[in-house]
């Protein structure tokens, strides 16, 4: 099949009232006027409702439904697209419309070859959004052809404000936290459980939606697309990755805990299936800042990018949820600015260097001898990092521990995520 002047006029037209009608909640997120823009991410991360919101702030600003130009390239009518296909779509809107169009490209990198074309609007000084669901569309090779004429913008679930505002609660409203104080708390559990996808709010029970999405990130963007032919296998691997979630792994240690399941996986396929499964943005590589250079790519720890996702894989998911849901907070924060520490002598969970922070995570601080373990980490790593605030993030406790002439704040969850 191919494509005809009067499918795509129709999809142009169709899209126009669709995007124009959209329910939004607004994410805290502030794009600049004039520049062009990639937004990348997980699936139903919320990409294309950031294109929504865009839409809908660039129509208050008094630009004209007419003028935009939105398509979505995972529209099963359009399944036959070629990249010759998307100057036919240009040409279509100017036999439609006078104006000159803002370009929305919704998970564009469906057509091969789409970046030449991406480029090419932007050197004609179109404005122009894109999103993809692949960090390959951040190759090199690709970044190079688009030649730093777009900024990249990295989506990830609501961070539990934005979570808190989907289900009524403003938190910014004076005495927010008096009003609302146990149902932020009971938010809390539910987005620490369940995760922070935006169509997962109010859900009563996500899990099944969560299951259907893994199984679309799995064999759609994962087996499909990097055609793998060991799906068992990878499957035992993101099992195994999600059930050691807090410790660091080797390439080598991975494939041996693989294959001891009967599957035979070698290192070479493992290295392949993490950096489909990093592209895919499933699951989010943190580096040991202690590790020599090798050690910083081979030995890594692997969360999972929605606590939801992870919990498929879980029986026993607190103490894993936990630490996880503060390595999705810190990276939708500072990026690759965070990192964890490993030597011989000093354990850290989580350091983020430019703002000389360091934070441990535990479920509880009762019992004696964890207490002592996770606040020697702290005070140890000070002596070879500058640190100028430390923190235990736990469930539920809260207090100021001095020890050692050091300040170390315990902070409960709930209270720690509603400072991001």
């Amino acid at each position: 099949m191919y494509m005809t002047k009067d499918l795509i006029k129709l999809l142009i037209a169709e899209y126009q009232t669709y995007v124009s009608q959209i329910e939004l909640i607004p994410r805290d997120v502030e794009l600049v006027d004039g520049l062009n823009y990639v937004f990348v991410g997980l699936r139903h991360a919320g990409k294309s409702y950031l294109m929504f919101q865009r839409i809908a702030q660039l129509i208050e600003q008094g630009h004209k439904k007419e003028e935009i130009l939105y398509f979505n390239f995972e529209d099963d009518r359009i399944d036959f697209l070629e990249v010759n296909d998307l100057d036919l779509i240009k040409t279509c809107y100017e036999e439609m419309y006078d104006s000159r169009p803002i370009f929305f490209l919704d998970e564009i990198q469906l057509v091969d070859r789409w970046e030449k074309f991406a480029r090419r609007l932007a050197d004609q000084k179109y404005q122009v959004y894109i999103t993809g669901s692949n960090a390959k569309m951040l190759s090199s090779e690709i970044a190079t052809t688009l030649g730093g004429r777009y900024m990249i913008h990295e989506v990830y679930p609501y961070s539990f404000q934005e979570y808190l505002n989907a289900g009524g609660i403003d938190i910014h409203e004076k005495n927010a936290i008096f009003t609302s104080g146990k149902k932020i708390v009971k938010l809390a559990n539910t987005y620490f459980q369940h995760g922070g996808l935006p169509e997962t709010v109010g859900m009563k029970e996500p899990r099944s939606w969560m299951s259907n999405l893994f199984s679309k990130i799995f064999f759609g963007d994962l087996v499909a697309r990097y055609r793998i032919r060991n799906d068992y296998a990878l499957r035992v691997m993101i099992r195994k990755m999600a059930e050691s979630v807090k410790q660091p792994l080797s390439y080598n240690r991975i494939a041996g805990i693989v294959s001891s399941t009967g599957k035979k996986l070698s290192t070479d396929a493992v290295i392949d299936y993490v950096e489909y499964m990093s592209e895919t943005w499933l699951i989010l590589p943190y580096e040991n800042l202690y590790g020599k250079l090798q050690d910083k790519e081979s030995n890594r720890k692997y969360y999972f990018t929605d606590n939801g996702l992870l919990h498929l894989f879980l029986v026993d998911a607190n103490t894993s949820l936990l630490e996880n849901i503060v390595a999705i907070t810190l990276r939708r924060k500072y990026g690759d600015g965070c990192y964890f520490w490993n030597s011989k002598n000093v354990e850290v969970d989580f350091v983020v260097p430019e703002e000389e922070l360091a934070v441990q995570v535990s479920y509880s601080m009762a019992d004696a001898d964890t207490f002592k373990r996770e606040t020697d980490g702290l005070i140890k790593l000070s002596s070879v990092q500058q640190i100028k605030k430390m923190m235990v993030v736990t469930m539920e406790e809260e207090s100021i521990v001095e020890k050692d002439g050091f300040h170390i704040e315990l902070v409960p969850l709930w209270k720690w995520l509603l400072r991001f």
